[in-house]
């Protein structure tokens, strides 16, 4: 692949297009990988030259089989290991010495394996497993797995095998083709990001189904997932979740607020990726993005008629993030006219029994709430599809309302899904096939609507965090922090470092009372009491400060003044670096009760202006910045502005593994750090991360008046 940095000998042609492959441990036996492998194969021996290899000889399949690799006529491009992991270095040598350019490795449990895949590198090959299920390509009809696959649009790369024929299994079941299949097994050699990446340009792939259990060299995963979206091709992705190490080892109420599959979501959120739930909401999503030509939005009129089905429909669409708005007073006049007396008009909207009375009631209704501003789907529920299954008599109606139904969807430029009653009726395929995703089950439809309006969503744009003045250097403790978070441009109290009562009183004279005196050197003060607020004056100042160093002994102490403006609320702006995912930012509920609250909003970092400021409306805490029962309004866009300075920071400042403000002060004008935490990264790249900070300056001047 152009972009995989390997050079040409090292490339992926052999896994999707060989000129000849070879099968060894070929068997004539059904229950075993052998006879699968090479059934496969030989499928496609009009492409290319097929050779079976078994040490007995004999035939397999109707075909000759040689005795090992050196026996054959001409070297493969590519050979099946399906034999006992004993043997499979021996066979791999003699493949290497005979040329061959990739190994697909089924065996499990080869001993060094690792050992095993950098010699086959270093000897010019590619190794895709071991513990590898298999692969198919459609369109150059290599099919090395068990079973069978059809053509089709979707691709699936799979961690786990088992589950990747789960996958492959459901989607002949629902009509959806596979363009191609890999399972990368052991990731030894070949890894997922470089087949999803072979996936950008490859024009028979229209989606991607990918089931991970951990993700290593996320970032760079994540961006050739940003550039399949970009492509068009939308990635469904499946996992168990990434390791929880990086939260166990957090110290920062953010680290403890972002569980693995937060970091996960943020990540799939900036690359236009969806993670679904179970491998059958993968396949009904997939089909239905493969099947509807629009965009669909989360604003959902549900149709039906059944009050319960319509009620039921609601309530799981209302659980699944999907509104379900009241619709505007035209349109219900316009269904008023439509239907019945006593009909549900607003939405839910519940034919009353006009749907089984006249099946054209269906389409008028969808037709008058596609037309609503305000709607961007319907969800139709019930009975519908199944008339025609129950009442034969029915079912050229159904079908001609069926064709209505879709041509409105078209029209209106909106998406239309069915919940029928029936499975496979002869309506539930013609609905299928004219664009409209029709399901026996109103969870599977709710969930699809939701797959497609997030797969409608465009990812923010990228945006790229600014170099740092001095991002090479970072020293522990509170006051280094301090000087920092200020260089970002991040607003926090007026301060004096400390290290002795006389200092203390110093400050006194400076600064302006009541007074905060924290220890700064401790993560966590109000745990220890290394905090103390509310000293009046200098000589409290002083008398606090001999008693806290009485008990925590000698170090850096630092002096602010307190924030005491009224009506503030305290939030939580913090960011943490994730070994294999990269950075993320977090906004939320602050103070020492964050955790118990856990009210918070997630997002790769860095982040615009604009996404922070969505972040804290998706706060369940939002109303109390905005204005709270005739309080008033208080400055959200301070706080995103430190949203955005702290997710640039931890971007542009590698040396950073976590960083939290907590609590931020919002008030009327301004958001003021009172507290924060720099924790640097375990293992500095280099020496430089050791340099020095020079804060001589123990004076730090006091914010603007606008920010205090």
């Amino acid at each position: 692949m152009p972009s995989s940095g390997l050079p040409p000998s090292l490339d992926l042609h052999a896994f999707t297009a060989p000129s000849s492959v070879a099968v060894v441990g070929a068997s004539n036996n059904p229950a075993k990988w052998g006879y699968w492998l090479a059934a496969g194969a030989l499928d496609g021996d009009d492409q290319r030259t097929v050779h079976l290899v078994n040490r007995s000889g004999g035939t397999v399949l109707g075909r000759r089989c040689f005795a090992d690799l050196a026996s054959l006529p001409e070297p493969p491009e590519l050979v099946a290991l399906c034999v006992p992991a004993q043997q499979v270095r021996a066979v791999v040598e003699d493949g290497l010495a005979r040329g061959v350019r990739g190994f697909l490795g089924v065996t499990a449990g080869i001993p060094d394996e690792q050992n095993l895949a950098d010699r086959i590198r270093d000897g010019g090959a590619r190794l895709l497993g071991a513990n590898s299920l298999g692969l198919y390509d459609a369109d150059s009809n290599l099919r090395l797995a068990w079973g069978t696959f059809t053509p089709g649009p979707l691709a699936i790369v799979t961690q786990s095998g088992q589950l990747g024929s789960e996958l492959a299994i459901l989607c002949e079941r629902s009509g959806v083709g596979i363009s191609r299949f890999f399972s990368v097994g052991n990731q030894s050699d070949v890894r997922a990001i470089e087949l999803l990446e072979g996936l950008v340009a490859h024009p028979s792939t229209r989606a991607v189904a990918l089931y991970l259990e951990g993700f290593p060299d996320g970032e760079a995963l994540f961006e050739v997932l940003r550039r399949l979206r970009a492509a068009g091709k939308p990635t469904l992705l499946l996992t168990v979740g990434a390791s929880g190490a990086s939260v166990r080892l957090a110290r920062s109420h953010t680290g403890s607020l972002t569980s693995p599959l937060d970091l996960v979501d943020a990540a799939c959120r900036a690359a236009g990726v969806l993670r679904v739930q179970t491998p059958r909401e993968l396949v009904s999503v997939a089909r239905g993005f493969l099947a509807v030509r629009t965009r669909t939005g989360r604003r959902v009129a549900i149709v039906g008629d059944s009050g319960g089905q319509c009620g039921i429909a609601a309530d799981l669409a209302s659980t699944e993030g999907l509104l379900v708005p009241e619709l505007d007073e035209r349109t219900s006049a316009r269904l008023q006219s439509a239907l019945p007396r006593g009909a549900a008009r607003h939405n839910p909207v519940d034919l009353a029994g006009a749907g089984e009375a006249d099946l054209t009631a269906y389409a008028r209704v969808i037709d008058h709430v596609l037309n609503d501003p305000g709607i961007d789907a319907t969800v139709v529920t019930g009975y519908f599809g199944r008339y025609g299954e129950d009442t034969p008599a029915r079912l050229d109606d159904e079908l001609q309302v069926a064709k209505r139904m879709a041509t409105i969807a078209r029209t209106h430029d909106k998406t239309v899904v069915v919940h029928s009653m029936s499975a496979r009726s002869s309506v539930v395929n013609s609905l299928w096939c004219q664009g409209v995703p029709t399901v026996d089950s109103i969870q599977d439809a709710v969930n699809l609507v939701r797959g497609l309006a997030s797969l409608s969503l465009e990812p923010p744009p990228a945006h790229h965090a600014q170099t740092l003045p001095g991002a090479g250097r970072l020293q522990p403790g509170y006051w280094a922090a301090r000087a920092l978070l200020r260089a970002a441009g991040v607003t926090l109290p007026a301060a004096h470092r400390v290290r002795s009562a006389d200092d203390a009183r110093e400050a006194a004279r400076v600064l302006t009372a009541p007074f905060v005196l924290k220890a700064g050197w401790i993560d966590h003060k109000s745990e220890v009491e290394a905090v103390q607020l509310d000293l009046a004056d200098g000589q409290s100042l002083a008398a606090a400060f001999e008693r806290m160093r009485a008990r925590l002994g000698d170090g850096d102490y630092v002096v602010e003044e307190q924030d005491t403006r009224p009506g503030c609320v305290e939030m939580l702006v913090g960011a943490r670096r994730d070994p294999d995912l990269g950075s993320v930012v977090v906004v939320g509920r602050g103070g020492t009760e964050s955790e118990l609250w856990h009210d918070v909003a997630i997002e790769r970092a860095p982040v615009s202006g604009r996404t922070a400021a969505t972040m804290i409306g998706r706060l369940e805490c939002a109303p109390l910045l905005a204005g709270w029962r005739h309080r008033p309004s208080l400055d959200g866009a301070a706080l995103a502005d430190l949203v955005v300075a702290i997710s640039q920071l931890v971007v542009a400042h590698p040396r950073i593994a976590e960083v939290e403000l907590n609590p931020v002060r919002v008030g009327v004008r301004g958001a003021v750090a009172v507290d924060a935490l720099v924790i640097p990264t375990r293992d500095p790249p280099d020496a430089e991360a050791c340099d020095t900070v020079d804060h001589t300056h123990h004076i730090v001047p006091r914010p603007k008046e606008t920010t205090r």
